[in-house]
């Protein structure tokens, strides 16, 4: 279920003379089709910790999966505040992503065949999980489902006009 359309709010600061705020439906849009994003979260003596991911998005929020030993599992375990990011490497065009938020952990079975079927829809065969005791399981391996609901959501575009777009989620 859609929270609803959050409002763009640009910030002139770091954004070029008569760009406009980005309309929430182009982010949502990229956060759909991208394909790798970046995971930053807070090691327990506070160092941060970034690792690349696959991500699905699904009823406004972003869902990923770990390795239940990996160091993002124990990060997220200590401290939920996290980042998801996205978007293109290229300096003269593109839209960026950075997603903030809590990381809580999805446990439900019938929850996760609908993120399994989502992933497997999105990244194709080799990307196909069973689902068994709150646990994606691929491979003899497990991992540890999470769920990323924005709290806020920046987006910087580039191109002929520059802009940071701020949304906020309630």
């Amino acid at each position: 279920m859609e929270r609803g359309r959050p409002v763009g709010e640009l910030d002139p600061r770091y954004s070029s003379e008569g760009a406009a705020a980005l309309d929430w439906e182009r982010a949502r849009s990229l956060l759909v089709a991208a394909e790798v994003f970046w995971l930053s979260t807070v090691r327990p003596d506070g160092r941060p910790h970034v690792a690349p991911l696959l991500a699905v998005w699904l009823d406004d929020a972003l869902y990923f999966c770990t390795g239940p030993s990996e160091r993002k599992a124990a990060n997220l375990a200590a401290n939920p505040h996290c980042v998801l990011t996205t978007g293109c490497n290229s300096l003269g065009r593109g839209l960026d992503l950075v997603v903030e938020g809590e990381a809580v952990r999805l446990a439900d079975d019938a929850a996760l065949r609908f993120v399994a079927a989502s992933f497997e829809t999105k990244y194709g065969a080799p990307w196909r999980f069973d689902v068994a005791d709150g646990f994606f399981r691929s491979g003899g391996g497990t991992a540890v489902v999470y769920r990323l609901a924005p709290a806020t959501v920046f987006g910087f575009s580039r191109g002929e006009e520059y802009g940071q777009t701020r949304w906020r989620f309630r």
